[in-house]
């Protein structure tokens, strides 16, 4: 079993001929027409950020 590289590089090739072929049947148009609309953004990021983790100076 010398050449068990030569079945890997067969598997491989397989592996690429077949998204190549499932990639061809992609009608990008379609899906362009037809793709969902995304909800609106939201940020939560100042939810988390309420504390303020630094002390406070005391002004003199």
């Amino acid at each position: 079993m010398d050449y068990w590289w030569i079945i890997i590089i067969l598997l491989l090739i397989g592996i690429i001929w077949s998204a190549v072929k499932q990639m061809q049947k992609i009608d990008p148009k379609r899906f362009l027409d037809n793709k969902p609309k995304l909800p609106p953004h939201r940020d939560f990021n100042d939810k988390w950020d309420d504390e303020d983790d630094w002390p406070k100076q005391k002004k003199h």
